[in-house]
């Protein structure tokens, strides 16, 4: 029997093993830790571009030849369930050209200048379906698999597979998300551990010109580190015993995961938020120097900051607010608001795909662009056109993608995906087998049965993989 001063003067020069000891241990004990996936992954991270609004496959990535033949006239089959019945009119070409881009000769619209000089990575998803018609059960969907219940992110089940490889700044981080359409329900971990809850900054109704330095939120300029850790460690204690006293409360669980994320972010959120550190060729690279695409601008290039210091899952909103108020929901004027909505993220997204390129990052990032749904080949209000969740586009492009490749395919008039229907559930079931985890087994318990993201269905579409 060792006392302890025996024990280390035996242990020599491997004394630092017990300090390594712990830093294991506590590393174990966050939920947070890195895991192990279950195969080799192709992405390490995700960003995800969300189009909140629905835009029109038609007008960006899937041209129709017979819309332009046939522009007037009657749809030629029965129209499916739409959400305003009682406004459709006739078939409506689209009133931009689409020209052939890259080595690959994809068309893309004129809509996007910017993204056709990336085109040769990315793999254009033409025949997604969903099954809401309406924005609520729709973006509910994306997100989260279900358009009726709510359910954990996808963001948060990723996390929960991988964990994260940086504990200092969230692991899963949505910036200027909506508070409509499902609001805070779209980024939640609901029944999974409130660990792995997507952190909010900002909202969409919020210009980025008018937030404040992330630095000024993140500073407690009355304390010292070592008083703001024992009133946090005090704050923790009672909030340990409410826990213990009212089992299972999430919302408490939460609140005691948020005051620690919150404590360890002050020691690296500042640093990367901080943009004043990058060139202005790069702020130009990313429509930063236009009051068009200043704010998605913006946040295109957080997400590559937040992509290098190893955040797992990044989700940006192009989202209704001030000078968009009503996204890409182009039920009427879908020239001038399709056009002024292209123009707010075009240079943005381009910006992002060949700066993650020129950092060697987009080898391991997926990046996932696209909204809840589409729109219908047919006019509605004139000039307008309804959602779609029958048959529309989105693309992914990075690690493991065929780029400059488009898969699947609407119909003559993209009203039904006909070719390769690409559900939500295989979108995720997608996603989740870039990186490493195969969406059968990353369940969990809960009421009674195991839940999954792709909940019973969902499979992964090969002809999509490099």
């Amino acid at each position: 029997m060792f006392t302890r001063r025996e024990a280390l003067r035996q242990a020599a020069c491997g004394f630092g093993l017990f300090g390594l000891r712990a830093m294991l241990a506590a590393e174990a004990a966050s939920p947070l830790a890195p895991k192990a996936p279950h195969f080799a992954p192709r992405a390490k991270r995700v960003i995800f571009l969300f189009m909140h609004g629905g835009p029109s496959h038609m007008d960006t990535f899937d041209p129709k030849p017979l819309l332009d033949r046939d522009h007037g006239k009657p749809l030629p089959f029965k129209r499916p369930l739409t959400f305003a019945e009682g406004q459709t009119g006739s078939l409506f070409r689209s009133p931009w050209k689409f020209r052939q881009h890259g080595q690959s000769g994809l068309p893309v619209s004129e809509l996007f200048p910017n993204v056709a000089t990336c085109i040769d990575d990315i793999c254009v998803l033409r025949s997604m379906v969903g099954d809401s018609v309406a924005h609520g059960g729709a973006v509910l969907q994306l997100h989260t698999g279900s358009n009726t219940f709510t359910r954990p992110g996808m963001g948060a089940w990723v996390v929960y597979g991988l964990g994260t490889e940086n504990q200092n700044l969230p692991a899963y981080l949505t910036i200027k998300p909506g508070l409509s359409h499902g609001g805070a329900k779209n980024w939640s971990s609901a029944f999974l551990p409130a660990a792995y809850q997507g952190t909010a900054v900002a909202h969409g109704g919020i210009k980025v010109d008018e937030l404040k330095e992330p630095i000024e939120y993140l500073e407690n300029k009355g304390l010292t580190r070592e008083q703001q850790r024992y009133e946090l460690d005090m704050l923790q204690k009672m909030n340990r015993a409410s826990a213990e006293r009212y089992r299972s409360d999430p919302e408490l669980e939460a609140r005691i995961q948020a005051f620690e994320l919150a404590f360890r972010m002050q020691t690296e959120a500042p640093e990367a938020f901080d943009i004043g550190r990058e060139s202005d060729a790069t702020r130009k690279l990313y429509g930063m120097d236009e009051d068009m695409s200043r704010d998605f601008g913006w946040q295109c290039l957080m997400a590559r900051r937040l992509a290098q210091r190893g955040v797992r899952f990044i989700q940006i909103n192009h989202e209704y607010g001030p000078g968009n108020e009503v996204g890409w929901d182009a039920h009427s004027e879908l020239i001038r608001l399709h056009t002024r909505t292209a123009r707010m993220v075009d240079k943005p997204i381009s910006g992002l795909l060949k700066d993650l390129k020129a950092h060697g990052l987009l080898k391991d990032t997926l990046v996932v662009w696209g909204g809840e749904f589409g729109r219908t080949p047919i006019s509605q209000a004139g000039d307008g056109r309804d959602h779609n969740p029958y048959g529309y586009s989105m693309w992914m492009a990075g690690a493991g993608v065929k780029g400059g490749h488009a898969y699947g395919a609407t119909d003559e008039y993209g009203y039904y995906a006909v070719e390769d229907r690409m559900h939500i559930h295989d979108l995720h079931a997608t996603m989740l087998h870039l990186m490493g985890l195969d969406h059968l087994k990353l369940t969990y318990f809960h009421g009674g049965r195991h839940h999954r993201l792709t909940d019973v269905a969902g499979n992964v579409a090969h002809k999509v993989l490099a």
